[in-house]
């Protein structure tokens, strides 16, 4: 059997199907069934009818025929009953005298004299037992099947009678077709019925899916969200199966429009307190900075120990002031505060950053790629310089010395793209999905030189996107590349 005719493939077919296709498949399905049963049913029932009235036919003949036997006469057989009326084409008549004298005949289609018995046959017929019950036999040549009946005259002769059953199969036959065809037409017209009714009574359950389809369309995972999508009440009918579904469904986005209005809620409480927070840090931090740098200008001598106390605390109010600087950025970013719009020189931004980069990162190799024109963007100067200075601050923390960074510049389908690639070690592949989650770190696969807070990429792709642009990771070990596409 072909693969694709096995019953499990083609269940696993069927399951692909719309479910209007199954039903109505189904439905036709069931009713060919039905007709087919009525038909062979109907076609046994009529074939046993006839063929009882033919034994009943039959029995007359055979009567017919011996009553009209008379006793036989020296020296031969008497004249052939079906020599007189009475008699339908094709009926045959097979006489065994007491003696062993033994005479067949059949009545031709054209009523003309009847025509004597081949031997075959003949020898056939005499095989049927004379017990009065009716039997069907297959005579040779073309005679076809026939019902045969003997039975034993008073006087010892053995009369056997036959009539042809080429009528009954045509019969049977010809109410088959009759049956085929109407089952035929019946099929089309319930198909073409079930069609309009299936497609009629999922109506409801498509306009329930195309609720769905449009709230699984909303940007559900940020920002607030109104969730006003609902099915219309007149497909939340709870006497319904689809009414249930539709009445389920309102329910569930009735909680979920409650959840995604919680956590909004939520997130903004966190953003304005990492906002106020950060806001409320840099006066003290400014402070410490102010009174460590103060000790060092101081003109009294002071203590070894103190001296690089004081330097560590200058270190790390520097180190803090950058992580509350950095928070108060996403926090605004977050907010949706307007950022700068203006004409950007985008080349000369990347040639400036990519300079300061050569003098922090003196042990890597740096590149740069740039167009024979220059490209100008709108946005952000400072923001979009944030965005290079941290790629290229990433690039040079978490690679080893003398890696190869290269910054290149390009418009690419009408868009400007700034690459930043690295062949260092790259990045696992299982982190590159959470490198742009804020306090996201690869320090499993990358070493670094330096402390980092986590914030660079989570900031990178803050300010792309308030540009109306994206930023995407491709890294495979030897080769790390970030890049950014910004509308020109």
């Amino acid at each position: 059997m072909s693969s694709s005719l096995r019953p499990e493939h083609w269940s696993a077919r069927t399951k692909r199907w719309p479910l209007r296709t199954r039903l109505v498949a189904a439905q036709v399905v069931l009713l060919a069934v039905v007709c087919a049963i009525i038909g062979v049913a109907t076609g046994f029932a009529l074939r046993d009818f006839l063929v009882r009235q033919l034994d009943g036919e039959l029995r007359e003949s055979t009567f017919k025929a011996g009553r009209g036997l008379s006793m036989p006469m020296p020296g031969g057989m008497p004249p052939s009953p079906l020599d007189g009326p009475g008699f339908r084409p094709g009926t045959l008549v097979l006489i065994r005298l007491d003696d062993g004298v033994v005479d067949g005949r059949r009545l031709p289609p054209d009523f003309s004299d009847s025509v004597r018995l081949s031997g075959d046959v003949t020898e056939q017929i005499q095989n049927v037992p004379a017990d009065g019950i009716a039997r069907t036999v297959t005579l040779d040549g073309e005679l076809g099947d026939y019902r045969v009946l003997s039975l034993t005259t008073p006087s010892g002769a053995v009369v056997t009678t036959g009539l042809p059953m080429a009528d009954i199969d045509s019969i049977v036959w010809q109410m088959g077709w009759i049956l085929g065809g109407v089952a035929l037409a019946g099929l089309i017209a319930t198909s073409l019925a079930g069609v309009l009714i299936v497609r009629r009574t999922l109506r409801p359950l498509e306009r329930v899916a195309a609720t769905a389809g449009r709230v699984a369309e909303l940007p559900l995972h940020e920002g607030e969200v109104a969730l006003a999508e609902r099915v219309s009440e007149q497909d939340a009918n709870p006497d319904t199966e689809v009414g249930q579904v539709g009445l389920a469904l309102n329910r569930m986005l009735g909680h979920i429009g409650g959840a995604l209005q919680a956590r909004h809620d939520s997130e903004t409480r966190v953003r304005q307190f990492v906002a106020d927070a950060s806001h409320e840090l840099r006066t003290p931090l400014a402070a410490i900075r102010g009174y460590a740098e103060l000790t060092r200008r101081t003109p009294d001598e002071v203590p070894p120990q103190i001296a690089h106390a004081m330097r560590r605390v200058e270190s790390e109010a520097v180190r803090m002031t950058s992580l509350v600087e950095d928070l108060l950025l996403l926090a605004r970013l977050d907010a949706g505060r307007p950022l700068g719009r203006e004409p950007v020189d985008l080349s000369r931004l990347v040639v400036d950053t990519v300079s300061d980069a050569r003098i922090a990162g003196s042990d890597h190799e740096w590149r740069l790629e740039l167009p024979p024109e220059a490209v100008q963007v709108t946005g952000d100067t400072h923001k979009l310089h944030q965005v290079l200075a941290n790629l290229l601050s990433n690039a040079r923390t978490h690679t080893p010395p003398g890696t190869k960074v290269t910054t290149s510049l390009s418009i690419v389908d009408g868009a400007v793209e700034v690459a930043v690639t690295d062949d260092g070690p790259g990045i696992p592949e299982e982190l590159q999905a959470d490198v742009f989650e804020r306090f996201s770190r690869g320090d499993t696969s990358r070493s670094r030189a330096a402390g980092s807070t986590g914030l660079g990429l989570s900031i990178v792709a803050a300010v792309v996107a308030s540009h109306e642009g994206s930023v995407r990771l491709d890294s495979r070990p030897g080769r790390t590349t970030f890049t950014v596409r910004l509308p020109r």
